[in-house]
């Protein structure tokens, strides 16, 4: 199974940050390899809000749908992403937003990821690692296009999870 995590300080408060992230509908515009995405179902387990939400991600001659049942937990600042059915054997990601200061926070992302088919996996694997890489710094610039650009410079840690 692969696994990607970054960790990057970005100038936007733990709050802007989820909620760019929990506006799943708004992928489309900004995430890499996301070609659309739709919400098929919305309801709450206690406090968390969770979507069943189907992702269709494409490059090139490579196109595939898969669903995902997503639970925004508001009261920890988590994001947990669970994968339904689709073309992986496991898909599963998290994110977590901690607040640094009123205007900025840590935003960790971690994903764990298998295809089904290994041809599948050597077709298009690097190029998910690579999208995944993107993934942080793409909510980063929409943060700053939705709330706003910061005034200071951020950096980023990169690890293999």
């Amino acid at each position: 199974m692969k696994t990607f995590r970054t960790r990057k300080f970005v100038k936007h408060s733990a709050t802007e940050m989820f909620d760019l992230v929990a506006d799943v509908e708004n992928y489309p515009k900004f995430v890499p390899l996301c070609e659309s995405l739709s919400v098929r179902q919305r309801y709450f387990e206690g406090d968390h809000e969770i979507l069943i939400a189907d992702m269709t991600v494409s490059f090139r001659l490579f196109r595939e749908s898969f669903a995902s049942r997503v639970e925004l937990q508001r009261d920890n600042n988590q994001i947990l992403v669970n994968y339904l059915d689709g073309p992986f054997r496991q898909l599963n990601n998290k994110w977590c937003f901690t607040p640094q200061s009123p205007t900025g926070s840590e935003v960790d992302f971690f994903i764990a990821y298998e295809f089904r088919s290994r041809s599948l996996q050597l077709l298009v694997g690097a190029m998910f690692d690579r999208a995944f890489r993107r993934f942080t710094d793409a909510f980063e610039e929409r943060a700053d296009a939705v709330y706003g650009q910061p005034r200071h410079h951020h950096y980023t840690t990169f690890q293999r999870a």
